[in-house]
């Protein structure tokens, strides 16, 4: 396989470098330029800038140290983010939940937006990133509060929150909001592992440490 990086993993490879050079924070494993990539890690960079994604940020550039894994996980990821049975603003609202229960800054960077965008109310965001169970949430943003806030406490959920959510989402979307939190956790802990630093330009920054309950 030719070396000559492809115009795609080039161009997205800039934009990790950019948002890198943005931060103060040093990261644990350094921003891969197409030249230092494997054949099979250009293969799969190549994967994930020709979807919706369109960059390498997050946790990608860590996982391109393992390709045939980080295939593996960002087609899972595609999967969650674009392709659920769970409706966008709840899908990200669960996304901003294990962003808080991680502490995971760039996780809750990269997705505030994304949850204001789908219908989210800034209040509940805001409640979220205090720690605090949100005043003011639709019956259906409840009912996966409640699920995913009780599945990561517990280690399980009781069967009054499990009809809740089922009766809100039905047996798939229980199942991909499973996928979704146990999906965010690994990005959090790789994000957090790696040290990747959040942008400055971030809106609601995630307070480094979790309010008391």
């Amino acid at each position: 396989m030719s070396k000559t990086p492809r115009p795609v993993v080039a161009a997205a490879i800039g934009l990790g470098l950019a948002v890198a050079g943005s931060t103060q924070a040093a990261e644990r494993f350094p921003t891969l330029t197409p030249e230092q990539m494997t054949p099979a890690q250009r293969q799969v960079a190549d994967a994930i800038t020709a979807g919706p994604r369109k960059g390498l940020g997050g946790p990608f550039n860590a996982w391109l140290r393992s390709p045939e894994l980080a295939d593996r996980l960002q087609k899972v990821g595609e999967h969650l983010r674009y392709h659920s049975s769970v409706p966008p603003r709840l899908n990200e609202f669960a996304i901003l939940l294990t962003a808080r229960a991680w502490d995971a800054g760039y996780e809750w960077y990269a997705h505030y937006p994304l949850a204001l965008k789908a219908g989210l109310k800034a209040s509940v965001a805001a409640d979220v990133a205090r720690g605090q169970r949100p005043a003011g949430m639709a019956a259906d943003e409840t009912g996966v509060y409640d699920f995913v806030t009780e599945l990561r406490r517990d280690h399980r959920v009781s069967d009054p929150t499990y009809a809740a959510a089922r009766a809100i989402l039905g047996d798939q979307g229980v199942i991909d909001l499973i996928a979704l939190s146990g999906y965010y956790d690994l990005v959090s802990m790789t994000l957090n592992t790696a040290q990747v630093a959040t942008p400055a330009d971030g809106a609601l920054p995630l307070p480094a440490r979790k309010a008391p309950p």
